[in-house]
């Protein structure tokens, strides 16, 4: 639909998003982000002793994607890596088809990782925009129905800078532009980095500018904020901070910074666990989901780190424990599955569930 100012989405197509959107926020489910590299799912796969093969990297994924009886009972779509597309299970049948038949929606990571932002006091920006329609398209018609991008901002003295919120929101905005244009669902991720000194109100404080600047950027690029979803940071304190904040004061931190520069119309808010560890990560989301301040958004999960961990403590690498490894998954999914209707009760700890899962800098 063509006005004076812009070209808009047809009704049909802007209907097809917020459907997609709708699903993937469904009361009790959440998003599983299985979307590391081939270099990152190396690291993971190095800290059991396995080697970083294709075929290793291909069994880790069988066994996320196979996990019975109830994996979708939680877990509404997984975010894939582009050489995940392409492979297929033990029986030859195509994850994509294999998440099909379970009713979990496939998605994509289409950014090609962060990069120096010039002229920046050591900030970054995402690449991945040359040829992103193409692949959006094709993605599609491989039956993958959202997709997911992440830009990366620092809390430091002198950061984030005005150059690095608005570049990042902006590669943000056009990236959502071309993903709906090309029918899918755009997860948005401007992640605010845990590393540092700061405080919670600092950490507040940045999160909210760094959404403003994001939510301006979507609407100078006339996104359908209906067939979105947002993937934030939750607030915290830094990472080396002195002044440690209880779940509860993080959990209203977080609900003010969204409640003062998210838009109601945004489908979902689905938050990143930012090296928590598992425990600490659900922890967190049951507080979100328990502030007494409007939400006029579903707040759940898209976890990589906070959902794997354990599920790769238990596997080892090893065929006679990949019953062990589902369980431990399905584990975790029930566990945020409860936190994001606000009715997690602590007792679904797994095999990892309180290691720290912080990585400084963190990049994929």
């Amino acid at each position: 639909m063509s006005t004076r100012f812009a070209q808009y989405l047809d009704p049909v197509k802007e209907a097809e998003l917020a459907d997609i959107a709708k699903r993937l926020t469904a009361p009790g489910k959440g998003i599983l982000a299985a979307d590391e590299s081939v270099s990152t799912c190396g690291k993971r796969l190095q800290d059991i002793n396995v080697e970083n093969s294709e075929e290793n990297r291909r069994k880790y994924r069988e066994l996320l994607f196979s996990a019975e009886p109830d994996l979708n009972e939680h877990v509404s779509g997984v975010i894939l890596f582009d050489e995940t597309t392409k492979q297929s299970d033990s029986s030859g049948n195509t994850f994509i088809s294999v998440l099909e038949k379970k009713g979990i929606i496939p998605g994509i990571k289409v950014d090609k990782g962060v990069v120096p932002l010039a002229g920046s006091l050591n900030e970054c920006t995402t690449t991945g925009l040359d040829g992103l329609k193409e692949r959006c398209e094709e993605y599609k018609a491989m039956g993958i129905h959202f997709a997911k991008w992440r830009c990366v901002l620092k809390i430091s003295k002198f950061t984030p800078s005005y150059q690095a919120m608005i570049e990042n929101a902006n590669v943000l905005a056009r990236y959502a532009s071309i993903c709906q244009q090309a029918g899918l669902v755009p997860i948005v991720e401007p992640e605010v980095l845990p590393d540092g000194e700061h405080d919670l109100e600092t950490s507040r404080r940045v999160t909210e500018e760094v959404l403003a600047f994001q939510y301006k950027a979507l609407a100078d690029h006339h996104i359908f904020l209906e067939g979105t979803l947002l993937k934030p940071n939750m607030v915290t304190p830094g990472m080396q901070s002195s002044t440690p904040a209880t779940p509860e004061q993080c959990a209203v931190a977080t609900v003010q910074a969204l409640s003062r520069t998210v838009p109601p119309a945004v489908a979902g808010v689905v938050f990143l666990s930012g090296g928590q560890s598992e425990e600490d990560a659900t922890v967190h989301l049951n507080a979100i989901n328990n502030v007494p301040l409007r939400r006029p958004w579903a707040l759940t999960f898209s976890f990589g780190r906070a959902l794997q961990a354990s599920v790769l403590a238990a596997w080892q690498g090893k065929d006679e424990n990949i019953q062990d490894a589902q369980n431990e998954l399905l584990k975790r999914a029930k566990a945020n599955g409860e936190a994001s209707l606000g009715k997690y009760k602590g007792d679904q700890g797994g095999a990892a569930g309180n290691k720290s899962l912080f990585v400084k800098d963190h990049a994929y």
